[in-house]
């Protein structure tokens, strides 16, 4: 029997880590949507990424599947996400006497009356799953709290397309990336991602009014402070650029940087723009509640900076230092590139396997 792996959607950068899983495993991967939340609008294509998928996948209709995924799947993978799919698909695996395996991503519990009310079963999925996968170490750690136990989590790191975002930039691509989108020759601060507060964008820019190093902070993405931050002297808001592109944007940028918050129901589970940047060898900046950082791969005078979360001050004395010292920002960028290499999808099959092992002794 098959293994179901459920999700929201077919992001590009976890479909080379489902194929990998498929070419070993009888695995489907099943979507249900949602997360609208914390999804761009023009990602959620869930049709379009299932008709592209190099693997099987279909679509879940909803907790009702989930709980019956028991009758057709020997093992099912899940994480937090899809209110009731989680639980329901939990529930089903266990009826049948199935293997449960938590895909875990958050490592500080959630604050909402939804979340309070749903805490007991949590901590039941959490203590009871066959064997748990976490983001990184700083999910590890919130696990083992949890779970009162680590011995059988496994951490899958976090990895981002090496081949597409480590690739070489030619100066052709860089002047048409300059004059496509009207940008100067000065030196460039880039952002990419959500426009939202939860990322930290209102704290970014109360940082670059303070920023005395003449540069050009760079927006790559949308929301709804996409507006506020066009209308700022010297930043400027692309909206969405197709992915093969952005290795571009972040060649051009003399740093990258990460601003996110944390809030009541949020807590950034990773960063995947840390690692994309750091492909490129460009060192980020980043705050402490940036999965990125506390699960260790940005570390402050190694590979990048790190700064307190909603410290505008903070963050703008962290820019100005990196725009102003080139020999500081090369070192850090090679200290990313150096950090980032063994977060590779290989990395993320064994983190799965081992976990699979335990699951199904």
């Amino acid at each position: 029997m098959p293994i179901a792996l459920l999700t929201t959607y077919l992001a590009p950068y976890r479909v080379p880590l489902f194929e990998r899983l498929a070419q070993r495993h009888d695995l489907e991967v099943l979507c249900f949507g949602g997360g609208e939340r914390y999804v761009p609008s023009w990602f959620a294509d869930l049709d379009g990424q299932l008709r592209a998928a190099p693997f099987p996948a279909r679509r879940l209709n909803g907790a009702g599947e989930a709980l019956a995924l028991g009758r057709r799947y020997d093992t099912v993978i899940a994480g937090f996400a899809g209110g009731a799919v989680l639980p329901a698909a939990y529930a089903g695996a266990k009826l049948r006497r199935r293997p449960f395996v938590l895909w875990a991503s958050v490592w500080a519990r959630p604050r909402s009356l939804a979340h309070d009310l749903a805490f007991p079963a949590t901590r039941h999925i959490y203590r009871h799953a066959d064997a748990v996968i976490a983001y990184g170490e700083h999910v590890r750690r919130f696990v083992a709290l949890m779970r009162g136990r680590d011995d059988d989590v496994f951490i899958a790191p976090q990895t981002a397309e090496p081949d597409l975002f480590s690739r070489h930039v030619s100066a052709d691509e860089l002047e048409r990336f300059h004059v496509r989108h009207g940008i100067g020759t000065g030196p460039i601060v880039l952002y990419v991602g959500r426009l939202v507060p939860e990322k930290g964008i209102p704290v970014l820019l109360d940082a670059w009014r303070q920023i005395t190093a003449g540069a050009t902070l760079v927006l790559i993405g949308d929301g709804p402070l996409a507006a506020s931050a066009a209308a700022m002297p010297g930043v400027s808001v692309l909206g969405p650029i197709p992915r093969p592109d952005l290795p571009v944007a972040y060649a051009a940028a003399e740093l990258a940087v990460l601003p996110s918050v944390p809030t009541p129901r949020f807590r950034e589970p990773w960063g995947l723009v840390c690692n994309e940047a750091m492909l490129q060898g460009r060192p980020v900046i980043a705050t402490d509640a940036v999965g990125a950082a506390a699960g260790g791969l940005v570390r402050d005078g190694e590979d990048g900076l790190v700064v307190a979360a909603g410290d505008a001050t903070a963050l703008a004395a962290a820019i100005d230092r990196l725009l102003e010292d080139p020999s500081l920002r090369a070192g850090l960028g090679e200290g990313a590139r150096a950090a980032v290499a063994p977060y590779t999808y290989d990395a993320m099959v064994e983190a799965f396997e081992q976990a699979l092992a335990v699951a199904r002794p």
